[in-house]
């Protein structure tokens, strides 16, 4: 397992803050006091939490021209379909994944193809299931298109996840599976495909980035 760049300065910021608090504790009221075996135990679950967080598990990534890969882990919480304003203005069939911070939360490429869009929109912080999250959250919005089809992936900050990350650019050649960005501490990723693609996932559905196959094109 690998910690992926975007947590070096978050877990050494918490390293730090944890190490000054105990040894605070320990300074006014000894080590051998039962407050400081207290903040021990909850200072490492605390530690260790937002390690994992930054982790980058090893893993077999699902890999097809014609298929769409999960950019996330997460549940699926929305297949319906619905009027997508920003890029294609038409209909469009989203498909949601709910991130909660214990998942990972590196942000994949369903598709390989070239970037058309890569744009950044400010906005709310509501709660990343709220139906308004998708248009009125922070967020990021990226179109992948192979020739044969163009997919929008929309990285979505909620209630917790105040940053995103995105490394594209338009005009960039991308690859399935490689690394589009990183949501902190839980959030959503949107899909919009095509109406009539056949879905190969359930609401509920727990899913894996890079590895579940979301969609067949």
């Amino acid at each position: 397992m690998k910690i992926h760049r975007e947590g070096f300065a978050t877990i050494s910021l918490v390293f730090l803050v944890l190490a000054l608090i105990n040894g605070a504790v320990v300074y006014w009221f000894g080590c051998a006091s039962g407050l400081c075996w207290t903040v021990s135990i909850i200072s490492l679950a605390f530690f260790l939490f937002i390690v994992s967080f930054f982790r980058i598990p090893a893993r077999q990534y699902t890999t097809g021209d014609s298929l769409v890969i999960s950019p996330c882990d997460g549940k699926v919480v929305v297949i319906e379909e619905v009027y997508e304003p920003e890029y294609f203005k038409d209909k469009r069939l989203q498909v949601s994944i709910f991130m909660s911070p214990a998942n990972v939360h590196v942000n994949r490429n369903p598709i390989s193809g070239v970037v058309k869009l890569s744009q950044y929109h400010a906005g709310k912080y509501l709660v990343a299931w709220h139906p308004k999250s998708s248009t009125e959250n922070e967020r990021h919005s990226v179109v992948i298109g192979n020739g044969k089809t163009d997919i929008l992936v929309r990285q979505i900050a909620g209630a917790l996840a105040r940053r995103i990350v995105n490394y594209l650019k338009p005009g960039m050649d991308v690859k399935q599976n490689d690394e589009m960005g990183f949501i902190k501490f839980g959030s959503r990723v949107d899909l919009y495909l095509p109406i009539g693609t056949e879905v190969a996932v359930k609401l509920e559905e727990v899913v894996k980035g890079g590895v579940s196959v979301i969609a067949k094109i």
